[in-house]
């Protein structure tokens, strides 16, 4: 686990971000912090927590964003979270390989197959809806090594395999996106359902941030 502080300037107010599989922050440099600071958590390479993670308690008003696999494992370490005002879960479940509530298991352990393949192109295409969302985080991709991410699966994998989840609220929010070709839409509504995790859905894809022009109106999603 790595952490990024897109921005860090005293704030009061603090989101903490965390990615899904494969990402960095650079396809997120984009968005507005708009008075609050913001630090990014990805590469679920190990599960070592942060000391900037550990270390949060000078701020206010804490939110956890939590994005595809992120949702997973900002659960696995809720008690870092547990003094935040707000948790909000994107496209993602903590339930995230499993055939009601996740990816279906065939085509995760497909994914995880070809994963090098699919990092190459077809992966991403997948991830966002339109080919003009596509050419944008071709202006910012993702800059860390095809090996780094493919290791990165095969240790989620692990991780969820190894974690069993039980069926309880954590998120006080979901958004999920209509036509998400990565997590079926209707495996994420059934496991916040079970959870009793309120929902919003949304016309985006699995990636839905271009859509947004700063981290607050995320919050603010209704």
């Amino acid at each position: 686990m790595k952490c990024h502080w897109l921005n860090k300037q005293n704030n009061k107010n603090l989101v903490v971000f965390c990615a899904g599989w494969s990402f960095d922050y650079y396809p997120f440099i984009a968005l507005g912090t708009n008075g609050y600071d913001v630090l990014f958590v990805y590469d679920y390479n190990t599960q070592f927590v942060p000391e900037d993670l550990k270390n949060l308690t000078e701020y206010e008003n804490k939110i956890l964003i939590t994005w595809s696999m992120g949702v997973f494992v900002a659960y696995l370490h809720q008690e870092l979270f547990k003094n935040f005002d707000r948790k909000i879960a994107i496209n993602g479940t903590i339930s995230p390989v499993d055939n009601e509530f996740g990816i279906p298991v065939k085509t995760f352990e497909l994914t995880l197959k070809h994963a090098q393949k699919g990092l190459e192109g077809k992966f991403y295409q997948n991830v966002f809806l339109t080919e003009e969302e596509y050419n944008l985080y071709n202006t910012y991709p993702v800059r860390r090594e095809i090996e780094d991410r493919v290791t990165e699966l095969e240790n989620l994998y692990n991780l969820i395999k190894n974690n069993s989840v039980s069926c309880e609220k954590f998120y006080d929010l979901a958004i999920v996106s209509d036509y998400d070709k990565i997590i079926p839409p209707k495996n994420q509504i059934a496991s916040h359902n079970k959870n009793n995790t309120p929902i919003i859905t949304v016309p985006y894809g699995h990636f839905p941030f271009f859509y947004f022009t700063d981290w607050n109106e995320i919050i603010q999603c209704k």
